[in-house]
């Protein structure tokens, strides 16, 4: 049996839907188990899920994670 990821690992509640808080690139990165790196880099190409800045920090919507993973999700399958 799996061991489940620890509490306020933004994993943990994905099975289950996304968390109902804005993400960090922290925890997107987390989330796709790729580097912080990739993440920034996706925003620079804007290749990645749609963020926006709350000052001086990026926060992504996580329907708009959820979104843009299906689209990859669907794009992949063509």
């Amino acid at each position: 049996m799996a061991t489940p990821p620890p509490t306020g690992d933004p994993r943990a509640t994905l099975r289950s839907g996304l968390p109902d808080r804005y993400l960090t690139p922290e925890d997107l990165a987390s989330l796709l188990s790729v580097p912080i790196e990739t993440v920034y880099g996706w925003r620079k190409k804007r290749t990645g899920p749609t963020g926006f800045r709350v000052g001086k920090h990026v926060r992504y919507d996580p329907g708009a994670v959820r979104d843009w993973i299906s689209e990859q999700t669907t794009r992949d399958a063509a």
